[in-house]
């Protein structure tokens, strides 16, 4: 079993920036690639970033490429996702996950454990 915890969110006002945690306990070492994933009300949960956890390479969603910086502390076990000039449209559930055998990074199905979520509001 994979444990996550998250860690981070709050309220925010439009440009500003936050740092999301995301604390991985249990298995780790079954641990393929790890993602961040959002959900506003109403929405679908969408793909935000992910990161391998062997060898590091990245992925962003498009609306957050270039604000938003996915990395990893191997040694702590967490992973964390940098938000910066945030917008009004990033508020949602944002969740981490593990995906434990490699499956395609911007699809949710693919991914075997998650975290409880962090509520992340930005205020115009």
């Amino acid at each position: 079993q994979v444990q996550l915890v998250e860690s981070g969110g709050g309220l925010v006002q439009t440009g500003d920036s936050l740092r999301l945690s995301c604390a991985v306990s249990g298995r780790t070492f079954s641990t393929y690639t790890m993602g961040w994933f959002r959900q506003a009300p109403g929405k679908d949960r969408e793909f935000v970033a992910a990161i391998r956890w062997s060898g590091g390479a990245t992925y962003y969603a498009d609306s957050v490429r270039g604000r938003f910086t996915i990395s990893r502390d191997n040694a702590k076990n967490t992973v964390y996702l940098q938000m910066n000039s945030l917008k009004p449209e990033d508020t949602a559930v944002y969740y981490c996950a593990v995906d434990r055998w490699g499956g395609s990074y911007y699809n949710a199905r693919d991914y075997d454990y998650w975290g409880q979520g962090t509520q992340v509001t930005v205020s115009s």
